[in-house]
């Protein structure tokens, strides 16, 4: 069984906060982050998209962004962040994510090639995460215990389903790719039938009939 859905954007869970790209690798010691975020709100074939971002990249989606969960989400970037978000659907710092976002959802896009900001994870997670992000590409997955012995933790399957519990850019970092052994679904923070939506778009499960 996987473990429960813990997005760090909807729950109160605190994790310590890593460097973006180009920081120390895997964690920081900084307890908060002082940058301004924007965020926006996005549709897509899977539902509404939270999207924020810092001048660093992107640094969060959140899945099916109805107002209590967003509220939720803002809620968190300003605790991590240190600051309230600011609103800001022409942000240039958001306008490629959106474009890409439309892309794949159109099928017209395999790779995302955005900035990302790291902050809202760190440790073994986020080294799970750069390993999902640059080896797990369109149109294949990876099992839970293969993603694990891929970062030199073999028996580590479980924590690995932790940090795609924990994945605060789902789909852009594409925790959907990971499905159990047994050629289970696994489990997923946007629910199964997203998951199965997005393996569909990617060709990996049979589009559905009706």
């Amino acid at each position: 069984m996987q473990p429960p859905y813990d997005h760090p954007l909807t729950t109160g869970s605190v994790r310590r906060p890593g460097r973006a790209v180009g920081g120390p690798p895997y964690g920081g010691d900084v307890e908060k982050e002082t940058q301004g975020v924007e965020w926006t709100t996005v549709g897509s074939s899977i539902g509404p998209l939270l999207l924020a971002a810092t001048s660093r990249g992107l640094a969060g989606v959140v899945f099916h962004a109805a107002p209590a969960v967003r509220r939720s989400a803002l809620e968190r970037l300003a605790v991590r962040f240190a600051a309230p978000p600011v609103e800001a659907p022409e942000s240039a710092r958001l306008a490629e994510p959106i474009r890409q976002l439309a892309a794949y959802f159109d099928g017209e896009l395999r790779a995302f090639t955005l900035p990302l900001d790291w902050t809202l994870t760190g440790g073994f997670n986020r080294r799970v995460l750069h390993e999902l992000a640059s080896g797990v590409p369109y149109g294949s997955v990876v099992g839970y215990g293969d993603l694990a012995r891929r970062v030199g933790q073999p028996g580590a399957a479980q924590a690995v389903g932790v940090a795609m519990a924990s994945n605060p850019l789902p789909v852009v970092v594409p925790c959907h790719r990971v499905v159990e052994s047994d050629g289970g679904l696994g489990g997923f923070g946007g629910g199964q039938e997203t998951k199965r939506q997005l393996l569909a778009l990617e060709g990996v499960l049979p589009q559905p009939l009706f």
